[in-house]
């Protein structure tokens, strides 16, 4: 089987060609795709937890709390006790995060209509619905790894 053959080629291929073109933008905005996501799960007016935001991402929390530190560096966030729970911290945008997080929700935004627009709201549902039973197939293996060897 030819790598060009493999599902695994084309998702990757076509999420290294994503992220290169929001890193484009990024960059020109002095920032990374992974800090634009972050700033998209962080609430705009009541911050959020500390703790919800990896899951949120699918990060490991260490490699998150390195993000965070960079992006209070940045000046694109401040983190504060949380006021209902002492023992967790809540991230707040500040004025420039809440700026770089609009410029990540457009950027987000006309990329999806552009890809609506070039395949169509059908195909469109049909991927989603592909992604869907692949997700299914990798939460099968995940549950039972020995069987997905065995096959």
């Amino acid at each position: 089987m030819k790598r060009e053959e493999t599902v695994d080629y084309h998702i990757k291929s076509a999420w290294h060609a994503i992220n290169r073109m929001y890193n484009q933008k990024a960059i020109q905005e002095d920032f990374t795709t992974s800090i634009g996501f972050v700033l998209i799960n962080i609430h705009s007016t009541d911050g959020t937890p500390a703790t919800k935001i990896a899951p949120l991402m699918g990060l490991e929390a260490r490699s998150l709390t390195r993000m965070l530190k960079t992006m209070e560096e940045k000046g694109l966030i401040i983190k504060k006790p949380d006021l209902h729970d002492k023992r967790s911290v809540r991230i707040y945008l500040t004025e420039k995060g809440k700026q770089k997080k609009e410029i990540s929700v457009i950027t987000i935004k006309d990329f999806n209509e552009k890809v609506m627009s070039a395949v169509g709201k059908e195909d469109l549902k049909k991927l989603f619905a592909i992604f869907g039973k692949i997700n299914k197939v990798i939460d099968e293996i995940q549950s039972d790894p020995v069987r997905f060897i065995e096959q």
